[in-house]
């Protein structure tokens, strides 16, 4: 399927810094998004960038600090909570 989208100029040489295509620019932009927010799995992620291996998409989400299962601020609050109760509980 091919989708066309209308960027605005300088939104789309924003985007596409460093002399990169604005178009896989766009395309890189929503594989991350997507695989990010789980609507993507790790797969769907390859085959969308064309990618030929799991190690290719594992390089380009390092290079963009997208880390799986990452620890988040959500995680953090969640600890600490934990060992708050975990101290007034003396252990």
């Amino acid at each position: 399927m091919q989708v066309t989208v209308e960027i605005p100029d300088d939104v789309a040489q924003w985007l596409a810094h460093d002399g990169q295509d604005p178009a896989r620019a766009t395309l890189e932009a929503v594989a991350i998004e997507g695989y990010r927010s789980g609507a993507l799995s790790a797969y769907q992620t390859r085959r969308l960038l064309g990618f030929e291996t799991r190690y290719e998409l594992d390089g380009f989400l390092k290079s963009h600090s997208v880390w799986e299962n990452a620890y988040g601020l959500e995680d953090l609050h969640q600890d600490r909570r934990t060992l708050i109760q975990l101290e007034a509980e003396g252990r």
